[in-house]
């Protein structure tokens, strides 16, 4: 009995549920991680002002918005692709079409004037014509887009 007694008790815990644990975790931090960087095109090398600004809180949250990134030459950078003009207003259009479809499934009656709630955001390359990207503006206004932000750096 005394030989019994003398050897110790080891207990070693289980980890097989707490490794289920962490992975479950991590997936759900995947699953919910913001991809907005995807969005902008590190081709794009944007203008310098010195009045850049970084948006209000207010705006970051309540809005939808769209990013639109314009190479050097004028044609729009979707997904790492380059779009001639062409096929960039078809993008603009579907894009536009998209926003409407999520309105009327919100159940959101879009304005009387046609206007869309979506801010479009352009990135501009600093070299970039400006009628190359007035006839993007232009499209985007002739799809019911009417609010605007150009993106610079801030230059001190």
């Amino acid at each position: 009995m005394s030989a019994s007694m003398s050897k110790e008790m080891r207990a070693e815990p289980n980890l097989t549920p707490l490794l289920d644990v962490v992975f479950q975790l991590i997936t759900f931090f995947m699953l919910v991680i913001n991809f907005s960087n995807e969005n902008y095109d590190a081709r794009v090398r944007l203008p310098v002002a010195t009045s850049a600004r970084p948006l209000e809180e207010g705006d970051k949250v309540s809005e939808d918005r769209l990013v639109l990134n314009v190479d050097k030459q004028g044609h729009l950078l979707i997904l790492g692709e380059l779009l001639p003009q062409h096929r960039a207003l078809r993008e603009i259009k579907h894009q536009a079409a998209l926003v409407k479809l999520n309105l009327k499934a919100a159940g959101v009656k879009p304005p009387a004037d046609g206007s869309l709630p979506t801010t479009i955001i352009l990135r501009a390359d600093r070299d970039t014509p400006f009628s190359m990207l007035f006839s993007l503006i232009t499209a985007c206004q002739a799809q019911g887009f009417r609010k605007f932000a150009l993106k610079a750096m801030s230059g001190t």
